[in-house]
């Protein structure tokens, strides 16, 4: 039997995923990183992208995180977003049109804009945009 961990994907609203994995990949603030049961201790943020979830069954699930916080201890790894979902539900149609619309708001530079707030924007609608895409090159 392989080791697993025991694997948490919590958002503000609700927990999203609990179960057991041969292994997880997320988005750390410094570039992606994959754990393994057993690894080492860790606090670190997390980035707006995609945390995959390799299944006991070896299966993978994949979920969009807007950024936040990932916990590793030995035998349990906690990812906490304010938002997360599972890449099957997000919206292209609706990531595409944010992804444009920031941006627009980019190129435009008024003066009352907010730029780390535009910037913000595009970076979380682009990390969709390329969850989706990564999860319809699998499905191939």
């Amino acid at each position: 039997m392989a080791m697993t961990v025991h694997v948490d994907i919590v958002s503000a609203e609700a927990e999203i995923f609990s179960g057991l994995a041969e292994m997880v990949y997320a988005p750390a603030s410094m570039g992606e990183m994959g754990i393994a049961p057993g690894h080492t201790p860790l606090l670190t943020s997390l980035k707006p992208g995609e945390v995959r979830v390799q299944l006991a069954d070896g299966k993978e699930e994949s979920f969009y995180v807007s950024g936040g916080m990932l916990e590793v201890q030995p035998k349990v790894v906690t990812v906490l977003s304010d938002t997360a979902v599972r890449a099957d539900d997000l919206d292209e149609a609706r990531a595409l049109e944010a992804r444009d619309k920031a941006s627009q708001a980019l190129k435009d530079q008024s003066t009352e804009m907010d730029y780390a707030k535009a910037l913000a924007d595009y970076a979380e609608a682009t990390a969709q945009v390329q969850a989706i895409e990564r999860l319809r090159k699998r499905a191939r």
